[in-house]
C-alpha cells in the first residue's frame, strides 16, 4: 500500500489547523479518520509535516563492526555464526543468526565447503547409475 501524498497531508492539516474534526476532515478527503489522528497527532507532537520512510530505512546494529568482522574471519575462517554472534554479544551486540548472515552476505563474505570436510554423501557408492 502507498503513502498518501504531500499534498493531501498538507491539505489535512491546514484542515485541522482551521479547526474542522477529524470526522469532517476525514469524510471530505475520503481518508479514515483514525489517519486524520495520526497525522494530526504526528504534527503536534514533533512538528513533521511529511510520513515516515517506508521500509530499508533501518540500519544495522553491525554497522561500525564490519572490520571487526573481516578480521576474524581472517584469522579463524572456519568460524561458524555461533562463534561469531558470541563474541558479538562479548562486546555488547545482541543479533539472531539471520540477521548475522544477512549482513555477512552484504558484505559479500561468502563460505565455501572445507576440501577436509566433503559433502554429506552416503559411503560405498561410487557414483549414479
Amino acid at each position: 500500500m502507498a503513502a498518501y501524498s504531500q499534498d493531501l497531508r498538507d491539505r489535512v492539516l491546514r484542515a485541522r489547523g482551521r479547526g474542522e474534526s477529524p470526522t469532517e476532515v476525514a469524510r471530505r478527503f475520503e481518508v479514515s479518520r483514525v489517519w486524520v489522528y495520526q497525522v494530526w497527532a504526528q504534527y503536534q507532537e514533533t512538528g513533521q509535516r511529511s510520513g515516515l520512510k517506508i521500509g530499508g530505512y533501518r540500519n544495522s546494529r553491525l554497522g561500525g563492526h564490519d572490520d571487526s568482522l573481516r578480521c576474524w574471519i581472517k584469522e579463524e575462517p572456519d568460524i561458524t555464526l555461533v562463534e561469531l554472534r558470541q563474541r558479538l554479544k562479548a562486546e555488547g551486540i545482541e543479533i539472531g543468526i539471520p540477521a548475522l548472515w544477512h549482513h555477512l552476505n552484504q558484505m559479500g563474505l561468502t563460505f565455501k565447503k572445507n576440501a577436509a570436510r566433503r559433502r554429506a554423501r552416503t559411503t560405498g557408492r561410487a557414483g549414479a547409475a
